[in-house]
């Protein structure tokens, strides 16, 4: 994360624009949903970092895997056992062609997120966070719609996306 110092703030300053405590920001920093610099002992948050987690905007691409991700959704919670595996699966396929780099990191997060059960999953596969979107760009889900499901959703979400630019 390259910015000026200017631009780094505390995570006393960063609790405050939140409006959370300072240790939840520290736990984000630990988690990789804010990045960090250290200066000594103490962690710098880039300013851009925590105003966009106040105001997350989600691109186009972005808000399209998250139309389909709350289908998996959907049939996650018409069949848990099922879905979870397939996802597994899929995982650590994915694992194996993706050793390191910054996939490997992603599809780790993945596994934590996948061995937290269903309601952790859910929360990534529905949140607009910054996070759960960059999570769903390495997806384990991949084949867990069925192909008209797929195709459906992603017809209602081009027809309501030009509908919302014509607006």
């Amino acid at each position: 994360m390259e910015s000026s110092s200017n631009d780094l703030l505390t995570t006393t300053q960063a609790a405050a624009m939140l409006r959370s405590s300072r240790q939840h920001v520290v736990d984000l920093c630990e988690r990789g949903i804010i990045p960090f610099v250290r200066v000594g002992t103490h962690r710098r948050l880039a300013r851009a970092e925590v105003l966009a987690l106040l105001n997350p905007e989600l691109t186009r691409d972005q808000l399209r895997s998250l139309w389909l991700h709350r289908a998996v959704a959907a049939r996650l919670l018409a069949d848990p056992d099922d879905v979870l595996a397939d996802a597994v699966e899929n995982l650590r396929r994915l694992q194996r062609v993706h050793p390191d780099g910054m996939a490997a990191m992603w599809l780790e997060r993945w596994r934590q997120v996948l061995d937290g059960g269903v309601e952790a999953v859910l929360e990534v596969l529905t949140s607009s966070s910054p996070d759960a979107a960059e999570l769903r760009q390495n997806s384990p889900f991949a084949g867990v719609l069925p192909e008209s499901t797929r195709q459906g959703v992603l017809a209602v979400f081009a027809e309501c996306w030009r509908q919302k630019r014509m607006a």
